[in-house]
């Protein structure tokens, strides 16, 4: 049998939307208090609501009110004790309405409405919650709201906080928040590697922690910091007197310290994703070499035998290298560098990385191969402020010339496990410091 109706063409005259105008009519239910069939009491504040809508929306809600308990009685009141008045007005209408607005709001009312919407099962309003406070952490709110981020595991709230604590770690250690955090998220902090503040100023950070929560375990906390990377002035002067540490423990990271090399102590470093870390911006330097400027413009398109690179000569022990010294000592797993490849010859070379100029550590090491242009190099994981490019080879006996340098971290390459986030921030992030 042919079909009576024609084919009719699509159009938005075709398709009645009218879902503001029903959240408008069911919101209207909640502030005219009409037809309610249950009260909440929140901080002595009544709320009027419907068993129904509470339901629909909510599966918590659907077992709390139809499930035979005390609070399915008729006219029931329910005591609520976990949140304030403030945060259960917002999940209330956003219950009714579909809306919440939160840019009004204080962060302490934030966080309870996003513990509220963790509660009650709203993913969608956890997710939209969480990337809201993204966008306005600073320093008097980050450590609360990590504190949150980690208690509900929140990967993409918690992972912000962490790289904003990290970019800021000497300010949110002297923070108020910071003497408020809870004892697994104060240690989740600090035992990051990306954490690098001085060690002096986490001790004492944590001193002041210690003093502020005395019921907690304090030998659990000073754990946390790494003693052999105090100087023995800062050992003796700051650590001793607190008494918070034995004199065993000063003597043992006394002896570390005199014993091992110096890039075999287990330095912090800054974690800067997805940026060039050897550039002017961030402190950069060329120390040595020739033509030191042209190394960290960022040009990599107009270069010649006139300018555009930097270069060293050949010697017979190859340490006449081009050095860069960072800004700050950071954690690194990737180099890109751009040798000369405007005519014909190919270099050999290798490439230290330390942290005192004294201490390197080889961590590339192509002296045996004939290479040019785009060099992709990947090693474990290493914080370093010093970086050393030799070249022991050339096919035209004259030197190393340099155009261009990078440095990345980066979670595709094989890594030292760097404690970089509470959770798994190499899962998470893609880490890219190009230096």
């Amino acid at each position: 049998m042919s079909n009576s109706h024609p084919l009719r063409p699509f159009t938005a005259v075709g398709e009645i939307d009218h879902v503001h105008i029903l959240s408008e009519h069911i919101g209207a239910l909640l502030i005219g208090e009409e037809y309610g069939d249950v009260t909440f009491v929140v901080e002595k504040k009544r709320f009027p609501a419907h068993r129904v809508i509470l339901a629909a929306r909510c599966q918590y809600f659907r077992a709390l009110l139809y499930g035979g308990m005390r609070e399915s009685q008729p006219e029931a009141e329910i005591p609520l004790q976990d949140t304030t008045a403030e945060a259960f007005t917002m999940l209330l209408k956003y219950i009714y309405t579909g809306r919440a607005t939160l840019t009004d709001e204080k962060e302490e009312v934030l966080l309870d409405f996003l513990s509220l919407a963790h509660k009650y099962g709203f993913p969608e309003l956890e997710d939209s919650t969480s990337e809201y406070l993204c966008t306005i952490l600073n320093i008097q709110n980050v450590c609360m709201t990590f504190d949150v981020a980690s208690l509900y595991s929140l990967p993409k709230l918690t992972c912000m906080c962490c790289m904003f604590m990290d970019r800021n770690a000497q300010e949110v250690l002297s923070s108020e928040g910071f003497l408020s955090l809870s004892k697994t998220a104060l240690l989740n902090i600090v035992l990051r590697d990306s954490f690098a503040a001085p060690e002096k100023d986490i001790f004492l950070a944590l001193l002041n922690w210690c003093k502020h929560n005395s019921k907690e375990n304090h030998a659990e906390i000073m754990q946390a910091v790494r003693l052999p990377l105090m100087s023995l002035t800062e050992l003796l002067n700051v650590v001793r007197p607190s008494g918070l540490l034995s004199p065993d423990a000063i003597l043992d990271a006394i002896k570390v310290r005199s014993e091992s090399r110096d890039m075999d102590l287990n330095y912090r470093g800054m974690l800067i994703p997805e940026e060039n870390i050897a550039t002017m911006k961030y402190g950069a330097q060329v120390v040595k070499g020739e033509l030191k400027s042209a190394l960290l413009d960022g040009d990599t398109q107009n270069y010649d035998l006139d300018h555009g690179f930097s270069r060293h000569p050949i010697d017979d022990d190859c340490r006449s290298g081009i050095e860069i010294k960072l800004g700050q000592p950071s954690i690194i797993n990737h180099i890109r560098i751009l040798l000369w490849d405007r005519d014909s010859r190919s270099y050999s070379y290798f490439i230290e990385v330390s942290m005192d100029e004294l201490d390197w550590i080889r961590v590339i090491d192509h002296s045996q191969y004939l290479c040019r242009s785009w060099q992709k190099l990947y090693f474990p994981a290493r914080v370093c402020r010093w970086h050393n490019k030799a070249s022991d080879m050339d096919r035209r006996p004259v030197g190393l010339h340099l155009v261009r340098n990078n440095r990345n971290m980066t979670s595709r390459a094989h890594h030292r496990e760097y404690n970089t986030s509470c959770d798994s921030l190499w899962d998470v992030l893609t880490c890219k410091l190009l230096l």
